[in-house]
């Protein structure tokens, strides 16, 4: 699936390249795609909406958002080794070169762009020609614009949450130097891209969504991501801003209360078909690596009898079934001409450093885990070992791991992204990657393109974490405790916010939480007792409330717009 992507987005780029020349001849072409005669078949539309989703990827390492997301927050620390100091300086909230993030705001406007162009040519294309009866051709056509409005709300979401307000381009003519919106501006056009995504794409039950459309953007994730919106623009103006309001704003002048979006997230609870997986650890890879070893290489997803759920969906090539991802960012084992931009390199950078142990191999050690997350996590939770590797631990694998081998040590990695591997005679120290095997990889098998992984943005639980916070009740967050084989509690702000570091430690979340509930400005207060390449350390960050939980724009950005973007505050 992935290389028919990239190849699908080749075209998609060609078409988008070749119709911004001049027409010099009046003869038509009849050999090339361009604006005019695109967008005019399924074909077209897969291969455009190709082109939508590849602006997902990002080539810069500091633009891939889960990898950012878990440096800046504050239960992972720097790590790496001591040349690793863009790592550490995104840990510290310092920003010495002046375009760190330039990356994902480029790949913003690729994304917006190509939706834009499919959003104002498809409304006028008759796709009944390509279907046996009328009903199938407007599922098609409400289903393709409204993964482009989604898609367009999605990648200025993705943005905004870093750089706060962004220009919005919403139409191919739109002037390219339109300043600035506000932070409030650019979330009331997220909000309405996003509404109208879920009024637009058909109400089609996850389970009758066939495998092969897993990965593309359905009513249901709009509605997960609307309710996103929602909860951090909400928080960020009461408690970034000081501008108390439970509403989000829309951009035709109306806005959504709680019990709107409430509304929408009970909908996706009742009617998506989306639910739990049994055992959360079930989600993560390294409950398939015995499987995928043909023997016991990892003691304890024996003894608890884990069993991946894979992540192809209800109907995966490996696993039991994923009914939890609702939407992930799909990686492939490319070759080193694709660079790694299409692998996952959240368990290459923030895997294990310099230790190649089986079945957790290793990385270049960025993000080692706080262990303050590991000494008040009660033992009980099964997501605790579930989500973090306990360094010199025989029953985790880990027991010949060698210390000192780089910076901000503690003794802890995060387990849900990580390099996972098994012996074989043919590789390199005697190890291969369990995606090499999965995937048939024949790419040399090189460690640094292992990663296959999808990274997960969207997870049903997240969903449920949502409701209850949004409801002030704890039926979604017990769903979520028992599931980690805890009893239930009634709610409060405090048990929802526990339950959030647990649940979703390591994707990327945590440190959006803390911006919008305003623990930012405190989360950082404690000193933590390190190694640094085996000399004894203590690593303290110092937040600047000055910046507001927002990085820098990219310094080439600005200029480039000739001074209609200001630079963040704090940068």
């Amino acid at each position: 699936m992935m290389k028919k992507l990239i190849y699908n987005i080749g075209i998609a780029t060609l078409v988008l390249a070749t119709s911004c020349s001049e027409k010099f001849l009046d003869t038509e072409n009849l050999y090339e795609k361009s604006l005019d005669n695109f967008y005019s078949s399924p074909q077209d539309i897969e291969e455009a909406m190709s082109g939508v989703y590849n602006a997902m990827y990002t080539g810069g390492v500091h633009s891939d958002e889960g990898i950012v997301a878990n440096l800046l927050s504050d239960m992972m620390l720097g790590g790496g080794g001591p040349d690793d100091k863009s790592a550490k300086n995104v840990d510290k909230f310092e920003d010495p070169e002046e375009d760190t993030y330039r990356d994902l705001w480029v790949e913003t406007y690729n994304g917006v762009t190509r939706a834009n162009a499919i959003l104002e040519k498809v409304e006028e294309v008759d796709f009944s020609s390509f279907f046996d009866t009328p009903e199938e051709s407007v599922a098609f056509k409400n289903q393709t614009v409204g993964e482009a409005y989604f898609m367009r709300g999605y990648y200025y979401f993705r943005a905004a949450k870093f750089f706060g307000g962004m220009p919005l381009i919403l139409a191919i003519d739109d002037p390219r130097d339109a300043p600035r919106a506000s932070f409030s501006e650019t979330f009331a056009q997220i909000a309405s891209d996003f509404k109208l995504a879920i009024e637009t794409m058909p109400s089609i039950n996850f389970n009758d969504i066939p495998t092969s459309s897993y990965g593309h953007a359905n009513k249901w994730v709009a509605e997960a991501y609307l309710a996103k919106a929602y909860l951090f623009y909400t928080g960020y103006m009461t408690n970034m801003e000081g501008q108390s309001t439970s509403d989000l704003p829309l951009a035709d002048g109306g806005s959504l209360s709680k019990s709107n979006v409430l509304a929408y997230l009970d909908d996706c609870i009742n009617n998506s078909g989306y639910d739990l997986a049994t055992d959360f650890r079930n989600l993560w890879p390294y409950s398939y690596v015995n499987q995928s070893a043909g023997t016991t290489v990892l003691p304890w997803a024996e003894t608890e009898g884990l069993a991946w759920v894979g992540q192809d969906g209800h109907s995966p090539t490996f696993g039991t079934g994923n009914k939890e991802t609702m939407f992930a960012l799909r990686y492939s084992t490319t070759s080193w001409g694709e660079g790694q931009k299409y692998n996952n390199r959240m368990p290459l950078f923030m895997g294990i450093r310099d230790n190649s142990m089986v079945p957790f191999g290793q990385g270049w050690g960025w993000g080692t885990v706080n262990p303050k997350l590991w000494n008040q996590w009660d033992d009980s939770d099964k997501r605790k070992v579930g989500s973090i590797i306990e360094l010199g631990n025989a029953d985790q694998g880990t027991a010949g791991y060698e210390a000192d081998k780089g910076d901000h040590e503690t003794g802890f990695f995060n387990k849900k992204y990580t390099t996972v591997q098994h012996p074989d005679p043919d590789g390199v120290d005697g190890v291969k990657g369990m995606f090499y095997f999965l995937y048939d990889m024949n790419n040399g098998d090189p460690m640094q393109l292992w990663a296959a992984q999808d990274y997960i943005l969207m997870r049903f639980a997240d969903v449920l974490l949502m409701h209850s916070e949004i409801s002030g009740t704890a039926t979604g967050m017990n769903r979520v405790r028992v599931r980690a084989g805890l009893g239930e509690i009634g709610y409060s702000l405090e048990a929802l916010k526990e339950e959030r570091l647990h649940e979703l430690a390591f994707e990327g979340i945590r440190w959006f939480d803390l911006v919008r509930w305003g623990d930012v400005n405190t989360a950082f207060d404690d000193a933590i007792n390190v190694r640094n390449s085996g000399i004894d350390a203590v690593y303290k960050v110092t937040y600047r409330p000055e910046t507001k939980g927002l990085v820098p724009v990219p310094e080439t950005e600005i200029r480039l717009s000739g001074g209609v973007y200001s630079q963040n505050p704090g940068w």
